[in-house]
């Protein structure tokens, strides 16, 4: 692996479910994770936390790995590059945690329960008649058919059919005191808490079980997660106190809401709004790479949703994990803004510089390339500061090589102010005799000879060339398209006019 897992260094571990794709949220925790691990020269890990066998997707552990890797989010330890505290997917850990469930049984700090659904359906039913939530523990236990309850004959017999959970005993009486790094401390009483499962009838552990027990064996110093976990705490300080653990630290990152501020960000409020919430495409859904984000402003801005460093905003990978301190994490959640979002890919756009971009991205340039040859450089940097994302490449470059299909009608109804028939017409005489080499010394001298405003003339022929008021630097554009294609869309312009 190229290192050594020194006494006290920092071990931290991104622990996703293969049942989806990579959320925003998802890639934030994976990201501050990995960013904590590099500030403190620790240790990253990837476990795939994959014992929820009925919701498993087919395909989403790749996408994980595949989102991280666009987001250079590489992994020290993972399921797919090993490690030594390995295996690093829970499916393969079956018999570790049957090893650690049967020592809190004998421990008596877990117990056999052999309830059917039916049974709790029906127990959760009468509690909420009477206004109460049902929690199975301290207080009920004794109703139900579990091994605290049956004689050693029934539970031999119940245990023999295999169709049993096992939950973790909670005492009931005492208060638990847990600390996170980004609240404080945080206390509740037992009798607050119910008896968890930790073993599901099929025999896999569930998320609070292995969560603890793999943590401590793959010796995780801190736990990095989404404040959705922030009610498990407790049950976890608990499982840790039973097997005589020593606690990692934790910090629970706040939730991502919606631009609303009224929820959780969802899948629904990008299909409703028109922004992506994935990294990279998912089936019938875009990433921000198909919106053509940069993946270095992608984790520039989720980084920040929660966390800051004073007015700075645009910022790299490594200027982020030298700025990062704990002391910097909101309590409060954290507002999603796609316009922020965007407005933060068009300032990383701006730092690359358009050789650099064209390079990196030659995809975008393929049609404008095939028609302006070496030119093309010169039409990039004539677009630059117009990019927003690597989407608008095709449409701020096609003017150069393609004519306008259609005038935009505002402005059309702009140059009605103006004679846009004669204005043309002189245009193309001009551009007939003298080309565009010299286009704007000629503008002038028609403006002062025929006492039209300048602006006149340069709204017409941007009319002409592009279709509408706006575009890159105009004499330059027809400069690098040339006389012969400036001239056919004067002609093409007055055609219109005519008609």
């Amino acid at each position: 692996m190229g290192y050594i897992c020194k006494k006290n260094m920092e071990r931290v571990r991104f622990a996703p479910s293969p049942t989806g794709p990579l959320h925003i949220g998802g890639l934030r925790t994976a990201l501050i994770n990995y960013i904590y691990a590099r500030k403190n020269n620790g240790i990253f890990i990837v476990r795939v936390e994959d014992t929820d066998l009925a919701r498993k997707v087919e395909g989403s552990e790749k996408y994980i790995f595949d989102s991280l890797k666009w987001c250079g989010i590489e992994a020290d330890e993972s399921a797919v590059n090993g490690g030594e505290f390995g295996p690093y997917r829970q499916s393969e850990r079956k018999d570790i945690y049957k090893k650690y469930i049967n020592v809190l049984i004998e421990k008596g700090l877990a117990y056999y329960a052999y309830d059917s659904a039916e049974d709790l359906m029906d127990a959760r039913k009468e509690a909420e008649s009477k206004g109460d939530a049902f929690k199975y523990g301290a207080n009920n236990r004794s109703l139900f058919s579990n091994s605290l309850t049956c004689s050693d004959k029934e539970n031999n017999k119940l245990l023999a059919l295999g169709t049993y959970v096992v939950r973790l005993k909670v005492d009931g009486t005492n208060d638990v005191v847990c600390q996170d790094m980004v609240r404080g401390e945080i206390n509740v009483n037992e009798k607050e808490l119910e008896d968890k499962i930790l073993m599901k009838a099929d025999g896999m552990p569930t998320y609070h079980f292995a969560n603890v027990v793999d943590d401590h064996l793959m010796k995780i110093t801190t736990v990095i997660r989404g404040e959705e976990w922030l009610p498990s705490l407790p049950i976890h300080q608990l499982l840790y106190q039973a097997f005589e653990w020593d606690a990692p630290k934790f910090m629970h990152l706040p939730l991502i809401l919606n631009p609303g501020g009224k929820g959780k960000l969802s899948k629904r409020d990008g299909d409703k709004h028109g922004y992506p919430v994935f990294p990279l495409p998912w089936r019938d859904s875009k990433g921000y790479i198909d919106f053509g984000f940069l993946p270095e402003a992608h984790i520039n801005y989720i980084a920040q949703l929660g966390w800051s460093v004073g007015d700075q905003e645009i910022m790299s990978l490594e200027e982020m994990i030298a700025q990062f301190e704990v002391d910097n994490i909101q309590k409060g959640g954290a507002r999603f803004d796609f316009d922020k979002a965007k407005w933060v890919n068009q300032q990383h756009l701006g730092k690359i510089g358009a050789g650099e971009l064209m390079s990196r991205f030659h995809s975008y340039f393929e049609e404008a390339i095939k028609a302006l040859g070496d030119r093309t450089i010169d039409a990039v940097e004539m677009i630059y500061d117009r990019l927003i994302t690597l989407e608008d490449i095709t449409n701020e470059l096609a003017c150069f090589y393609t004519h306008p299909k259609e005038y935009n009608e505002k402005s059309l109804k702009r140059l009605e102010k103006v004679d846009g028939m004669q204005i043309a017409s002189l245009l193309k005489a001009t551009v007939s005799t003298s080309g565009v080499d010299r286009l704007k010394e000629e503008i002038v001298k028609m403006a002062d000879e025929y006492e039209i405003s300048m602006g006149g003339f340069m709204q017409v022929l941007r009319v002409c060339v592009v279709g509408a008021l706006s575009g890159p630097d105009l004499v330059p554009l027809c400069q690098i398209i040339g006389k012969d294609v400036t001239l056919e869309r004067i002609n093409r312009f007055l055609e219109h006019i005519k008609s």
